[in-house]
């Protein structure tokens, strides 16, 4: 495989599409062999482009908690300990009150949520 014909910048979107198709040609390429490599180097390429071009916002605080709650099985009422009650809750999910930094401490020490996805 002529590895300078893959491997070049993705400064375009032809570029990022070009880069793209040849991913998925040696995606089951098998690592520490040329292809292998290019395959690599290309995936850091097309992830740097999709970063500047396609960035993802981290969630809001009330998606971080109702992902961790949908990962975990939990329901309202599981939450109660760590935000002060039912009705805080609801009040939380609701988007009518904010979270306070000693409910960030407790989710992140009790359901392992980082503050940063509390934070908003």
């Amino acid at each position: 495989m002529d590895i300078s014909k893959h491997l070049k910048p993705v400064k375009t979107k032809a570029d990022y599409e070009k880069a793209l198709k040849t991913v998925d040609k040696l995606w089951n390429a098998k690592p520490n062999t040329p292809e292998g490599n290019v395959l690599e180097v290309l995936t850091i390429l097309v992830e740097a482009y999709e970063n500047e071009h396609y960035p993802i916002a981290p969630p809001s605080p009330i998606e971080a908690i109702r992902f961790r709650m949908e990962q975990g099985g939990l329901r309202k009422v599981d939450l109660a300990p760590f935000l002060g009650g039912r009705n805080r809750v609801t009040e939380i999910l609701n988007g009518r009150r904010n979270l306070t930094a000693k409910m960030i401490k407790q989710l992140y020490e009790g359901l392992g949520i980082p503050p940063e996805s509390l934070l908003g």
